[in-house]
């Protein structure tokens, strides 16, 4: 009989996305196939606590006016002392403890402390193999001026930005008007370093930009401020491949806004009106070809590894990238997944080969 993986599932963290973070981990708990992994659930609170967490899918639903949160019961899932022993240490409530030895780390962690190449830095220090990018490519894929940065030096088509800190907006609020004024309103001004939409705002003219670039500021010490592209809002989803082959690309999903002016995150996560995913896009041949190329490219242009989604605006000059989300929103409604399945690669078989390609990568 085959011996079954030791999976930990890492969720919850510090980051404003906590929730999203914990919801995924319902949906991949629910998905795992019990004759195939052990699973260890570790959830962390929003105070930076490990703790030992549920295997009940249902304790983890978001929806219904209900956002999933870690909470702390005083047990606590110690990382390993050394590099070469893979094995944890869990810490019940009552003090009592035990060893669980680990084969692979899932993190489904959005945001800072998480998303951002710290976990991922933590579990390359104890040599746990681990699914998703390393160090550089999630710091890079976080970071949304940097990204870009990237892109352009690899030749991707990117929208023009302008990065404003808190400093500079304390200091300097003339010339980050004269930016927004030069991009051309409406703009909209986002958080470096932060998903899901959270702290995203949009200023129609002036006298809109200062409410909306300190509501990104409370979010991140920096902001990116982007001219409002005209097209339509298309996302593709990126595996990697065994051996080092070159990365894959999914059928392209497409987000159709109804009743929004953007993506935001009731409609990405807790079933809002206004939006409809339409998976796969209607696109022609030579515009898939083209986009999943790009996507591909986008991919190894931070160095990613193991899975990356891709958002696109499709203009009428042509494709532009918006950004890259090394850990994208992984529950079983979202994007990523239901672009692999209709591209035929199911959910539990997706979760298999993710774990599959961090054992090979580790």
């Amino acid at each position: 009989m085959t011996r079954k993986l030791a999976l930990a599932l890492l969720f919850g963290g510090r980051s404003s996305e906590h929730s999203v973070s914990v919801a995924t981990a319902g949906g991949v708990i629910g998905a795992l196939d019990p004759e195939k992994y052990d699973i260890l659930p570790i959830g962390i609170t929003r105070a930076g606590g490990y703790v030992l967490g549920s295997t009940d899918p249902a304790d983890y639903f978001m929806g219904d006016g209900r956002m999933p949160e870690v909470h702390d019961d005083g047990s606590r899932v110690l990382w390993p002392a050394e590099a070469s022993s893979r094995e944890l240490t869990v810490i019940a409530p009552d003090g009592s403890s035990r060893a669980v030895k680990v084969d692979v780390v899932f993190p489904i962690l959005h945001g800072r402390w998480g998303e951002d190449g710290t976990v991922q830095g933590m579990l390359e220090l104890v040599d746990l193999p681990f699914v998703g990018s390393g160090v550089l490519a999630s710091s890079l894929g976080m970071d949304k001026h940097y990204m870009k940065t990237a892109f352009v030096a690899a030749g991707l088509p990117v929208a023009p930005w302008s990065i404003v800190s808190r400093r500079q907006w304390a200091e300097d609020r003339e010339a980050v008007e004269d930016a927004a004024e030069s991009l051309g309103y409406p703009v909209f001004v986002k958080p470096a370093r932060a998903g899901s939409s959270v702290g995203v705002g949009k200023a129609t003219d002036a006298s809109e930009l200062a409410a909306v670039v300190e509501a990104a500021l409370i979010e991140d010490s920096r902001a990116l401020i982007e001219p409002t592209l005209v097209g339509r809002e298309i996302e593709i989803a990126v595996l990697g491949s065994p051996g080092g082959r070159r990365p894959r690309a999914s059928v392209a999903g497409e987000v159709v806004l109804t009743g929004r002016e953007f993506y935001d995150f009731e409609g990405k996560y807790l079933g809002g009106d206004g939006v409809d995913l339409q998976c796969p896009a209607r696109l022609d041949d030579a515009q898939l070809a083209e986009m999943q190329d790009l996507a591909v490219r986008a991919f190894e242009a931070i160095g990613a590894e193991g899975l990356s989604r891709v958002d696109f605006f499709l203009t009428d000059a042509g494709w532009v990238i918006n950004e890259i989300n090394t850990m994208p929103g992984f529950t079983p409604i979202s994007m990523y997944p239901k672009c692999w399945e209709a591209s035929g690669l199911a959910y539990p078989a997706l979760i298999d080969e993710l774990i599959s390609l961090a054992l090979d990568e580790g």
